[in-house]
């Protein structure tokens, strides 16, 4: 069910799983009081996995205070799991959720726990590393931006366990897809574009909704590399996922690109582009 569910979500979006993962959690708690022993560390592990699921899911919806309180539920119920590795990932997304809530202490100081925590042979340390960098990056701390992406590609070429569930889906483009957004972030508009446009071109084919985030991304880099043709073209594209997702990462990163796009309104694809954002995210009265 579990899978399922975040496949539904990559596909369709946060708001067509909430319902069922929150009740997953409430059947679980329910099983946990009738079972001891391995049955139940099995089912805190399995708890606790959700609770971190239903975290992301507010966090792609934009409520991040709910992202929070799952997040913080997972990491609190990940102590009694059993389970050191799912500790280490739920720090690493608290770093995560840190890095999209604009907080770059909470970013870069999860972050270090979760890599000094991480065994060296799974991908958790390069997971880690990656939501540090992002939260020097939002410190305009270049050097530490790049020293901690570096550090992420060295760990990941590492010997790694292949049978470690953590992190399977890290990889090199996701990386420097990260590494391309930190750069945005500390003013690399150009190099920015160049970084999604590569890093985009070879993520694996299933990733809907990350691909829609990450090309809203693009598109807000050739803005402000003083692109906006390049960039109503690629939002259009990001549109498109934000529309059938009703993704909030897609979505609030695409109105402000609207809003740098107002100085080019008459530049050809422009005006398209912010009528379509229109016609999908309705003015409010």
């Amino acid at each position: 069910m579990r899978r399922l569910l975040i496949d539904m979500d990559n596909v369709m979006g946060p708001r067509s799983v909430l319902q069922k993962t929150t009740e997953q959690i409430h059947i679980i708690e329910a099983l946990l009081k009738t079972r001891t022993g391995g049955d139940q560390r099995e089912l805190k592990q399995l708890r606790t996995q959700y609770a971190e699921f239903c975290g992301w899911v507010h966090q792609d919806a934009g409520d991040f205070r709910a992202a929070q309180y799952w997040t913080d539920r997972a990491l609190e119920w990940s102590y009694s799991s059993g389970d050191p590795d799912l500790t280490v990932y739920v720090l690493a997304r608290k770093a995560q959720l840190a890095g999209d809530m604009g907080d770059p202490f909470l970013a870069v100081d999860n972050g270090e726990a979760a890599l000094g925590m991480a065994r060296r042979n799974t991908k958790l340390p390069a997971v880690a590393a990656v939501y540090a960098a992002h939260g020097f990056a939002l410190q305009k701390d270049a050097e530490g931006t790049s020293r901690a992406y570096d550090q992420a590609l060295e760990l990941l070429s590492t010997d790694l366990d292949p049978s470690s569930p953590w992190g399977v889906w890290l990889d090199e483009p996701y990386i420097e897809v990260h590494r391309a957004r930190s750069l945005a972030a500390l003013g690399h508009h150009e190099q920015a574009a160049a970084g999604f446009h590569t890093a985009i071109s070879r993520l694996p084919s299933g990733y809907t909704r990350d691909r829609g985030v990450y090309l809203a991304r693009e598109a807000a880099a050739y803005a402000g590399a003083g692109e906006p043709e390049q960039a109503a073209r690629v939002g259009l594209q990001a549109l498109g996922v934000g529309a059938s997702t009703q993704s909030a990462r897609i979505l609030t990163e695409l109105t402000v690109l609207d809003a740098n796009l107002t100085q080019w309104r008459t530049v050809p694809g422009v005006g398209d582009f912010h009528q379509a954002l229109m016609s999908t995210i309705p003015r409010q009265k």
